[in-house]
Formats: structure tokens, C-alpha cells, sequence
């Protein structure tokens, strides 16, 4: 999930040229050979004693059982490589990247760890800590078969850096169907008016209007409003030059951001996004926004039903936005066990592995020749959505600032919500992108 960072340049915000792509389908799901995740043979060797160490932060939810299935099939295909789950739980990240950095810092990677891609990633690749990983994609055909937009968030100086095994959709507004019709609200909110209207229907209603979780949940909710604000080509414009933070367009934001605040739950800081989410589920919530990992949460964790146990849509105006994330993996510089490592990266950016883990986890594929079949019916809505909305990426999720810039937004947001003070906060954030531009 997932979700933190972003680089200077969003490359893929310029560019609709990977979205479409997404619904290619092949008609027969491939099943690959143990040796041969690309459908070519003579993969790398392992040796009997090596293991193959990962780090993520997928802890919770359909991503840690669809990381389970992974693991699995790299077990039953790897029996002398077993794999070594080294996943680091809280803060959609947070706290993985801060144990990341520290093992980085004293030469100790793991075999493979996850980033996302766009600015986040070039991070790891400016500091010297991650392989150019071309050579794999030549070996599998990678690059025919995701989409070159996506290729570019994860290329530097003419070479390519990690394999993206999804695409993930944050301005989604998931909500009870029961707990809306009790409280009288007859259509989901597709604009803001209508949005603080059914909050206040679902609070007259005596149940939580907006659930909301830890800090990382509250920035991921602050920048769906900012989008849905401003809209995808001035929000990328604010992370691209660093203009535009002092705009009326922002003010407006950051007001309806507050007024938001004041219809969430009071313990939202002791919350984790799955607790947020359940309490949609539970149908003490009416609304929550959250990345579509949220959907094998309620699908698989949960044993909810889509559209009758729970409900999904743009987040009030962001209808025809698709606010983007994609979880990638890397080959790290000093990786203990490389050739294990590259063998993973062979199989995550398989066909196998991406129609195994995505259903399950709640995101679309980054390859485009995925089996639709597969997928269930928010993702398959999520499919169609990818081919014909307008891109922005994602602030909370490593698309469009970097680690530094995020932190700084961070610690303003930080602030804000002990203040509520928006003219400080938007000095804050006009600091910030004076700092890192």
C-alpha cells in the first residue's frame, strides 16, 4: 500500500500515454514454468544454501495475502531459495522506509525492497543505492509490455531501476450502502456541496460521517482535496516548479480540507487505515477515502460484498482523475544474494505473479496483457477508470515529491492539525517547495 513520496518531476502526470493500455487482455492465463517467469528458459541459478531476503511494508490486508501467495509459489519453485519475509508494519511505510534507510546507510540491503515509483525511487537511485536492472528487462520483454509512461517513472539518465507490480488508485471514496440509506442520503456525493451535505445527514444520523486514521491517512486525504480542488494539471504544476503554493486555489483547499477534519472521528490518530476502514464495514462510518488496497480489505479480510456491503466511487470532485501509486521492487547495490534477486524481479514482473498478487491485494496490474477474468468488480471498474481518466500522482505514495519534500509536508501537516491554522499552514507549504525546488 499502500504509500509516502514523490519525485520533483512527475513525468507521468505530463503524459496519458501509459493509461490505456492497462486493458489489453490475453484470453488464456499463462502459466509459467518454474524456471522461466518470461517464457524463455535458463533463467539464473541459485545456490542450495541462499535464501532471498525482501523488505516491504505489506503487513495488513489483501496486500499481505497477496504477498503470502507470492511467497508460496517462490517457495514450492525455489525449495533450496526459500524466501526471507522482512516487512516492517506501520505508517503505510513510514516506518520501513526509516529502518530502510538505516540498513542502506550501513551497507546492510536486502535482497530486494520495495519503493514507489516515481520520485520516491529516484532517490534511492541518486544516492548510489539501487542497480540499473536493464538487463532484466531485455531478458523478459518487460518494457513491450507495460506501459512507457510507467517505464519512464522508473528510468534515470537512460536506464531503468525496479519492476512496478501494480497500479494503485488513491481518491477513492468507499462507503456503507446501509449506513447511507438509514441517514437518508439517496446519491453518492460526486461533488463537494454534496459531499458536506451527506456528512451532515450521516452525522445527524448518529454515525461517524468521514472515518479517518493515523497522520499518513490525513495527508492522503488532504491531497485527494487538493486535487479535487485545484485539479490534476495545477497540482502537478505545484510539485514540477514549485509554483502556486501561495494560490487562492490552495487557500480554498486547505479551508475545505479543515472543514472535513470537523466531521471525522476524535481517536482518528490511534487508527490504523484497516481500523478506518472497519469501521465503514461495521456501519459505524458513512464514508472513508482510501487507496484501493482498501477493497481486498473489505473483500478478503472483512468477507464483505462489493455494492452491497460496501460502496465505492471517485472521491467527491475527482470524478474522471485518476490519482496514481504503483509499488515497485528493486535490486539493491550489495544485495547478499543477487542472483536470487534477480530471479524475483523475473518473477514479479511475470504475468503469473501479477495475476496472482493484484486481485487479491486490490490494484490493477502494471502489465497490460493481464487476464480480466481475475479481477473482481471494484478492480474491474478500476481497469476501465485507468484507460480514460486524467492522471495525478500521488503526493502521499511517492509519485510527485521526494522523501525530503514529503517530510516537510509532514511536519506542517503535523502542525496544522494541532492549530488548525491554514495561513500558517500554507506559509509552511510554500517553505517547503521553496526548499526542494
Amino acid at each position: 500500500m499502500a504509500r509516502n513520496e514523490k519525485r520533483r518531476l512527475p513525468r507521468l502526470s505530463r503524459g496519458t500515454v501509459f493509461r490505456g493500455a492497462l486493458l489489453a487482455v490475453a484470453s488464456v492465463l499463462l502459466v509459467v514454468p518454474a524456471a522461466s517467469y518470461g517464457g524463455k528458459k535458463g533463467v539464473e541459478k541459485t545456490s542450495a544454501t541462499s535464501q532471498l531476503q525482501v523488505f516491504s511494508w505489506w503487513t495488513g490486508g489483501g496486500e499481505a495475502h497477496g504477498l503470502e501467495k507470492l511467497i508460496a509459489i517462490w517457495n514450492k519453485q525455489h525449495p533450496g531459495t526459500p524466501f526471507k519475509n522482512e516487512t516492517v508494519a506501520g505508517g503505510a511505510g513510514t516506518n520501513a522506509k526509516a529502518v530502510l534507510a538505516q540498513r542502506l546507510a550501513a551497507k546492510k540491503p536486502p535482497d530486494s525492497f520495495q519503493g514507489h515509483a516515481g520520485a520516491e525511487l529516484l532517490d534511492y537511485v541518486k544516492a548510489g543505492q539501487v542497480e540499473p536492472i536493464d538487463f532484466i528487462y531485455k531478458k523478459y520483454g518487460f518494457a513491450k509490455i507495460m506501459p512507457k509512461g510507467l517505464i519512464s517513472q522508473i528510468t534515470y539518465k537512460g536506464h531503468i531501476y525496479s519492476v512496478p507490480v501494480n497500479i494503485h488508485r488513491a481518491n477513492v471514496l468507499w462507503y456503507n450502502p446501509a449506513v447511507l440509506k438509514k441517514a437518508g442520503i439517496t446519491k453518492v456525493p460526486t461533488k463537494w456541496p454534496e459531499f458536506i451535505t451527506a456528512l451532515g445527514k450521516a452525522k445527524t444520523a448518529g454515525v461517524i460521517p468521514l472515518s479517518l486514521g493515523e497522520q499518513w491517512t490525513q495527508k492522503h486525504l488532504l491531497e485527494t482535496v487538493m486535487i479535487a480542488t485545484i485539479g490534476p494539471a495545477r497540482w502537478a504544476t505545484l510539485w514540477k516548479t514549485g509554483n502556486g503554493w501561495n494560490t487562492p486555489g490552495v487557500t480554498l483547499a486547505l479551508n475545505r480540507y479543515k472543514t472535513l477534519l470537523t466531521y471525522t472521528n476524535s481517536d482518528a490518530a490511534s487508527l490504523t487505515w484497516q481500523d478506518a476502514s472497519k469501521l465503514v464495514a461495521d456501519g459505524k462510518a458513512a464514508f472513508n477515502i482510501m487507496g484501493d488496497w482498501a477493497d481486498g480489505y473489505y473483500r478478503i479480510d472483512l468477507k464483505k460484498k462489493p455494492k452491497t456491503g460496501y460502496g465505492w466511487a471517485a472521491t467527491p470532485g475527482t470524478g474522471g482523475i485518476y490519482d496514481w501509486l504503483s509499488d515497485s521492487f528493486t535490486l539493491p547495490k550489495g544485495a547478499p544474494h543477487r542472483a536470487a534477486a534477480v530471479l524475483w524481479l523475473g518473477f514479479l514482473g511475470s504475468r503469473r505473479a501479477q495475476d496472482t498478487f493484484n486481485p487479491v491485494k486490490g490494484s490493477i496490474p502494471a502489465r497490460q496483457d493481464a487476464n480480466p477474468k481475475l479481477y473482481d468488480t471494484y478492480l474491474k471498474w478500476a481497469l476501465s477508470q485507468w484507460k480514460t481518466n486524467k492522471l495525478a500522482g500521488s503526493l502521499t505514495h511517492g509519485v510527485v515529491a521526494s522523501n525530503a519534500w514529503n517530510t516537510d509536508v509532514d511536519t506542517a501537516l503535523g502542525l496544522f492539525l494541532q492549530n488548525k491554522d491554514v495561513a500558517k499552514f500554507q506559509t509552511s507549504l510554500v517553505n517547503a517547495a521553496n526548499k526542494n525546488t
